[in-house]
């Protein structure tokens, strides 16, 4: 039986608080956790918390791994828990995103080793191809700046829309140069992407949502990222100073170990990719 803990954006409200207040008190960048006891990592719980179960269940017993798994539902709480100490570590993030996050919070999360991609798609309940949008069609996108701006430049890679040169992960529509089709942008939250298919003519969706929602990126997606090259890899994180943890290595080399990749390509056919 799985002691995984779900824990909702609401129901860790006073914890955030917590995370705000302390870090008004302390400029204090890094700090040593506890090593002992079990190793607590914040997780979005698909692939994410999938992994790490896999990886507490088959794994973790015989490297000397105590593993505990909380799932987290937002993009927000498992970085400020990580930096409050509420938990050791965090995987559910990439490289852009955690960028922008520590840059805007004052945070001080750092990426430990990367483990997989999940593509972002483009999925929709109406059209079958992403060329028959017709001109005015409505497209959600993430609001958060980075993701945003991934989706955008998916868009844009696929001959959708133009983006200006150079503008990044911090494209927004206003940085559209070309729209041929005058599409329209709904800017929701990440996990809230898929929920508005049966509302906007298409939706840009996080990997994780995409599957959560029983999508089927390989699959079902109208255009899909590419992994080559692709700077979005999903990593293992905690807070700087907290990267020599023994239990934060064990579970590094677990987590890109060839089990683990093996059961990433059987359990998502493509719609995760390891990326070790």
């Amino acid at each position: 039986m799985r002691n995984t803990v779900k824990l909702t954006t609401a129901a860790l409200a006073v914890g955030a608080l917590t995370f705000g207040l302390s870090a008004c008190g302390s400029s204090d960048s890094g700090s040593a956790s506890d090593t002992s006891g079990a190793l607590v990592v914040a997780a979005s719980p698909t692939p994410h918390a999938e992994i790490l179960n896999y990886v507490k269940e088959n794994l973790a017993k015989k490297a000397g791994l105590d593993l505990e798994v909380k799932e987290f539902t937002d993009y927000v709480t498992p970085n400020t828990a990580t930096e409050d100490g509420s938990v050791d570590a965090n995987y559910f993030q990439n490289q852009p995103y955690l960028d922008d996050f520590n840059k805007k919070r004052g945070t001080h999360i750092a990426p430990v080793v990367t483990v997989h991609l999940e593509p972002l798609g483009l999925y929709s309940h109406k059209v079958k191809s992403a060329d028959a949008l017709k001109s005015g069609a409505t497209i959600a996108v993430p609001n958060d700046s980075v993701n945003e701006a991934r989706a955008l430049k998916l868009l844009a890679a696929n001959g959708l829309i133009t983006l200006k040169d150079g503008v990044g992960n911090e494209a927004t529509p206003s940085d559209i140069t070309k729209n041929p089709k005058n599409l329209t942008f709904k800017e929701l939250e990440a996990a809230q992407t898929p929920r508005s298919l049966d509302d906007v003519d298409a939706a840009v969706v996080n990997g994780n949502y995409a599957i959560e929602a029983d999508l089927k990126p390989a699959k079902d997606a109208l255009v899909l990222e590419s992994a080559k090259n692709n700077p979005y890899g999903n990593f293992l994180a905690v807070k700087e100073g907290n990267q020599d943890d023994p239990r934060v290595k064990k579970l590094a080399k677990l987590l890109t170990s060839p089990e683990v990749k093996k059961f990433i390509q059987d359990k998502y056919a493509g719609s995760v990719i390891a990326s070790f």
